[in-house]
């Protein structure tokens, strides 16, 4: 069963605008499918074929007469000599929407990506399902706590049960986990961590110890929505700190981990400039982590870490599906703890939000938010507190509780 993703408009506005459009994402997000159903009716290459990639690799400068645009190529990382000949068939025919790319190993696709398609290509990073997308929810505009998102958001909302919300959290977004809830949790996480480490992170990266880079990956899944401590984890797991660097790009350059950057001007020199770190894919860290059942994960004590996690991988989707490669969003916190979850900037407007995974929020959660107020230049937009109460209602000024089915 198909289910429908909201960054196929994004696709196809941009080969509207560009020669190239790729989507990039960590493997088994549904890359590969989405583009199927975009690009229906023109060829499709993939590069697991070892005749075609044989002939992409030894014959690139013939390749694409063979195997004429538009054209869809997955798995183009394998073979980097077809980037060149995208950039020169664009520069020749001058044509929108002529080729169409996908790849799971992000780090050595776009390294190719800069050096040869800068300003011919439109990029579009895909994640797991989003919740809308979960439950077929039509609205795909980027989260922003105003009276106008609220309303449109409210025209299309799906009463998600208290219950149902952490079933969502320790499932994941995987889509083929949504389309088959019989799948074992369990197996199909399990083979995942095997087959990134196996094809990504070895391949690519000369990781010598998988042991150690499991390791790493639980130690950083243990520690989502925390200020990011490198020396402790490396300490942790029993590697160099420059180690524990290398590889949390390679988390970060996969889409597996974000670091969230921290909100500091020449007038918030007190703010703490350290980065806070999130897993994109929450039923990948329970995995790591072992939180085994949605019951044992809403109880335990890093439900409040998982929630956050949750809530901030939603918020982000609504901007990746958007085509917004690097959103406005960011946190706060200074030496005297004054803390905001999440700030999202849009112009000269900061909006603010708390998220809790109570479900009977306080004025007191807004607390830190006119923090914002000694920021010149600066306005301070409606926020408010994500939660898991059931209503949209004014809890101060023109802050909200904001139940999780708005994101």
């Amino acid at each position: 069963m198909y289910i429908h993703r909201h960054a196929e408009r994004t696709v196809e506005t941009l080969s509207r605008m560009f020669g190239a459009v790729l989507v990039a994402g960590p493997r088994q997000v549904g890359k590969t499918t989405m583009l199927q159903l975009v690009t229906e009716g023109i060829n499709y290459i993939s590069m697991d074929d070892p005749i075609l990639l044989d002939s992409a690799v030894n014959m690139s400068n013939t390749f694409f007469k063979d195997n004429p645009p538009p054209v869809f190529v997955d798995e183009i990382q394998k073979a980097p000599g077809l980037f060149p000949q995208i950039k020169m068939q664009i520069d020749k025919e001058k044509k929108k929407g002529q080729f169409f790319l996908c790849g799971s190993q992000q780090f050595r696709m776009m390294k190719n990506v800069s050096e040869s398609l800068a300003g011919r290509l439109g990029i579009v990073t895909l994640l797991g399902l989003s919740i809308r997308e979960k439950y077929g929810c039509a609205f795909d505009s980027p989260f922003l706590p105003t009276d106008e998102y609220f309303s449109r958001r409210g025209q299309s909302l799906t009463t998600i049960p208290y219950t149902e919300i952490w079933e969502n959290i320790y499932r994941g977004s995987m889509p083929e986990l949504q389309a088959n809830p019989d799948f074992d949790w369990k197996l199909f996480y399990g083979a995942y961590v095997r087959t990134y480490i196996e094809r990504d992170v070895r391949e690519l990266t000369q990781v010598g110890d998988q042991v150690k880079f499991t390791r790493f990956m639980t130690v950083m899944a243990a520690r989502s929505g925390q200020l990011l401590n490198l020396s402790s984890v490396a300490n942790d797991v029993g590697i160099s700190q420059p180690t524990a660097d290398r590889w949390l790009s390679i988390l970060v350059a996969s889409n597996i981990v974000c670091l969230l950057k921290p909100y500091f001007s020449n007038l918030t020199s007190r703010a703490v400039k350290t980065p806070k770190l999130y897993f994109l894919d929450t039923g990948l860290a329970a995995y790591l982590t072992r939180w085994n059942t949605p019951d044992v994960l809403k109880n335990g004590a890093m439900a409040g870490a998982f929630f956050e996690s949750f809530v901030i991988s939603e918020i982000i989707k609504s901007y990746y599906n958007q085509g917004i490669l690097d959103p406005p969003l960011y946190f706060y916190r200074d030496k005297e703890q004054r803390e905001i979850d999440i700030l999202i900037q849009e112009g000269d407007t900061l909006y603010p939000l708390e998220i809790k995974k109570h479900a009977d929020p306080r004025a007191s959660d807004l607390k830190h938010f006119d923090v914002l107020d000694g920021i010149k230049g600066i306005r301070r937009g409606p926020g408010g507190v994500i939660c898991t109460y059931d209503k949209l209602v004014t809890l101060k000024g023109s802050d909200r509780v904001i139940p999780v089915e708005y994101l």
